[in-house]
């Protein structure tokens, strides 16, 4: 009996849930969860490699790899044979966010919001009470922290429709 594998770390959900091909009735459907489409950002957006991703994801080369022929899989069957994507689900969990105030300075980290947490706009700062800030990106790059905008709830969620972990 396989064991049970461990979850993978999410560092941001897709900004869209659902993809749909054009002309098509009823496509069947093809659903990728969100540790997949976090190894193809990870290894094929970002660019890193394999190692780097599996422990940016927290788990073995060989799960890493594994979740990506998976995740390749059925990107390429949806692709070539017209079929929706949906992302859901999974065994994963979500990366803490680091927030940093941009009136004094003052760094901290909040649980992600698909944990309970609050979406970025809707925190303030634990030291002066601002609300203006920015979210520190793994790269040490920042992004506005604004309510509602192209990455949903401005925190690095995607939006909300939570299902998973």
């Amino acid at each position: 009996m396989a064991r049970k594998r461990c979850c993978g770390m999410i560092e941001q959900m897709p900004c869209c849930r659902r993809f749909l091909p054009e002309d098509q009735i009823n496509p069947h459907t093809v659903k990728i969860s969100f540790e997949e489409i976090e190894a193809i950002r990870l290894k094929d957006a970002v660019g890193l490699e394999q190692i780097e991703c599996a422990a940016a994801m927290e788990v073995s080369r060989a799960t890493f790899q594994r979740i990506l022929r998976s995740a390749r899989f059925k990107v390429a069957t949806a692709l070539v044979e017209g079929h929706q994507i949906i992302f859901e689900g999974g065994n994963y969990h979500m990366k803490n966010r680091i927030f940093e105030c941009t009136d004094c300075g003052e760094r901290w980290e909040e649980p992600p919001c698909t944990a309970g947490g609050k979406h970025g706009y809707e925190i303030a700062c634990p030291k002066c009470g601002s609300m203006k800030k920015a979210k520190i990106e793994e790269d040490g790059g920042k992004t506005a922290c604004g309510g509602g905008g192209n990455s949903g709830g401005g925190c690095g969620c995607g939006g909300h429709n939570h299902t998973g972990a």
